[in-house]
């Protein structure tokens, strides 16, 4: 310890430094003081949410809503803490107030760092972690208990709505994409239908099964044409075997020459019919296989429509599910569990705490400084230090004596009246 060695030389030490450490202790008092008077107290008041499960199961209705509850709930944390938001809460609760010389920028990161969001995971199912959280803690920290209270309320309010509109908005969203998706499909089919109609239409294709059809038509057509061919002869060779001779009348012969011309007219007229029947069947006969690839084009996109259909009609079937099970409550939700109360105490220091503790330090500052002092200057004083430090014992100890001290100004005149007066004093003692 240097110089200091004993109780004695610590008392000593004291006693020549005591103007020292007692200006530094009386200033570390004051500053003490007023460091517990300016530092205002922070309360801490926080709302306990209770994130709970759908009500119905999975297996039974399938939500919509994908992704974790610790994704969601860190989407909404990023949104209260947005600029917007919490100057909004600020001009709301009248926030920092006492403060006039902060910045709205300022208040604003003030108030961000005074607001904290914790979740606390759910226990898993199983060896995977799904992300869910059972429990939501918000905590706000504010110079006044009744406005930790005010903003941790408002916070809490505001997730709640956020979350539910969060889910909601996915649903509808989610909903309206299959409805649009669906209506789309639809309306290609009813397109696709058409553009079918029209082309079976051009190319004579009505009645289904178009190619054995027309095969089919064709033999009974070339059928039909031999059997006007074998008449058409007959009646021919009818004609030319008229009997025309003198016995006969000639009124008869021509009623009879009359019918058969007609009957051969008619024939004819059906022969020209159904040959034309026949060259447009073969000529449709020619052009089948393209027909046939395209009819075939046409079912192959309609069935992937039909397709597409089934699994749009489904997604969209169980979007409605989730969507009304969201606009019913029955999902997820968000609950409060435990209100945010006005707190009894602060959280920080009281201001007895404070001064007790400066007055504290600057004790210890002012046992500091003097002991560095005394390494600085390190003086024998005492016999006892003498024969410590040399081993000498010293025969003759003279104490430190101090002359008189030359005051002037009014110091000086006071002690010149002081000196003429105790003068005076013995004087009249002796005369006496």
């Amino acid at each position: 310890m240097g110089p200091i060695h004993t109780i004695a030389d610590f008392v000593d030490m004291l006693r020549r430094r005591v103007g020292l450490m007692s200006a530094i202790v009386i200033a570390g008092c004051f500053g003490s003081v007023f460091w517990a008077l300016s530092t205002p107290h922070l309360y801490e008041s926080s709302e306990v949410i209770q994130i709970s499960q759908p009500t119905i199961s999975d297996e039974l209705a399938r939500p919509t809503v994908e992704g974790s509850a610790a994704r969601r709930v860190q989407l909404i944390q990023q949104q209260l803490l947005a600029r917007d938001s919490l100057e909004a809460m600020i001009a709301t609760y009248a926030l920092y107030e006492n403060l006039p010389g902060l910045l709205l920028s300022q208040k604003v990161d003030l108030l961000r760092r005074s607001v904290t969001i914790n979740g606390v995971a759910a226990v898993r199912e199983g060896f995977a972690d799904d992300g869910a959280l059972s429990v939501l803690t918000i905590t706000v920290q504010m110079d006044s208990g009744e406005k930790a209270q005010d903003v941790a309320s408002a916070f809490a309010d505001q997730t709640r709505e956020l979350a539910a509109a969060q889910r909601q908005e996915q649903t509808r969203e989610t909903l309206a994409f299959f409805q649009s998706k669906e209506n789309a499909v639809l309306a290609e089919i009813k397109k696709l239908d058409g553009e079918l109609a029209t082309f079976r239409q051009d190319n004579d294709l009505s009645i289904e099964g178009s190619l054995e059809f027309r095969r089919t038509e064709l033999g009974s057509l070339n059928d039909a044409l031999l059997e006007l061919d074998r008449e058409i002869i007959s009646a021919e060779l009818q004609l030319e075997t008229m009997d025309r001779s003198a016995n006969v009348r000639a009124v008869t012969v021509e009623r009879e020459e009359q019918e058969i011309l007609r009957e051969l007219a008619s024939l004819g007229t059906q022969r020209e019919l159904l040959q034309a029947r026949r060259s447009a069947l073969s000529d449709a006969i020619e052009t089948t296989p393209e027909v046939e690839r395209a009819l075939a084009e046409f079912e192959r996109r309609r069935e992937l429509l039909t397709n597409q259909l089934d699994v749009i009609t489904t997604r969209r079937a169980e979007a409605e599910v989730g969507f009304s099970l969201e606009s019913a409550s029955r999902g997820e939700r968000f609950t409060t569990l435990e209100e945010a109360r006005v707190p009894d105490y602060p959280i920080t220091m009281s201001r007895k705490n404070r001064v007790v503790m400066g007055v504290g330090m600057a004790g210890m500052a002012a046992l500091g400084l003097a002991f560095l002092l005394e390494l600085r200057r390190p003086v024998i004083r005492t016999a006892a230090q003498m024969k410590r430090e040399t081993g000498l014992l010293p025969v003759v100890a003279i104490p430190e004596t101090t002359g008189p001290k030359y005051r002037s100004g009014l110091a000086k005149l006071w002690q010149e009246g002081r000196e003429l007066g105790q003068r005076s004093a013995s004087r009249w003692g002796r005369k006496t």
